[in-house]
């Protein structure tokens, strides 16, 4: 979530689950930490699985277009490339996301490792908020321009 100031029209729409005005930057991180695709169009209380449903980036993984048969060997099994996701997006064949409810010690394993293959993600973002610090305070933009700055 990008701080913003209230729009002037539909200001209910931008106040997020914290309780302040934002719009959503939803990214796709590879696993160096590059943003290889960004979506900045959705006011900050839109949920997440809604606004990465209603992507371009979602509607080319369901087509196969964005990994078109790529695939990778872990050990000697070859396996597609996944993206990782947190619980609130819809598992896929091409979505990797935690396991929920009572888990036992093999879920509970998965959960952790994935978590920590996550964290490439959060890293990413940490240093983007780190280069562009005005990325934390309320951008005072008009609703049009908001998203061209963020992108």
């Amino acid at each position: 979530h990008i701080p913003i100031l209230g729009q002037d029209h539909q200001a209910s729409q931008y106040i997020n689950r914290k309780g302040y005005f934002s719009m959503v930057l939803q990214a796709l991180v590879d696993h160096k930490g590059r943003f290889t695709n960004i979506n900045v169009e959705w006011p900050g209380k839109v949920h997440d699985a809604r606004i990465f449903r209603n992507s371009g980036l979602f509607r080319r993984l369901q087509e196969g277009i964005y990994f078109p048969d790529q695939k990778i060997t872990v050990g000697d099994v070859k396996m597609p490339l996944v993206i990782l996701g947190d619980p609130s997006y819809p598992l896929m064949p091409w979505l990797m996301k935690p396991y929920t409810g009572a888990l036992d010690s093999d879920k509970e394993l998965f959960n952790y490792r994935l978590s920590k293959c996550r964290m490439v993600v959060e890293c990413a973002f940490g240093r983007l908020k780190g280069r562009w610090h005005s990325l934390l305070t309320h951008s005072d933009l008009s609703e049009t321009n908001i998203p061209i700055v963020i992108a």
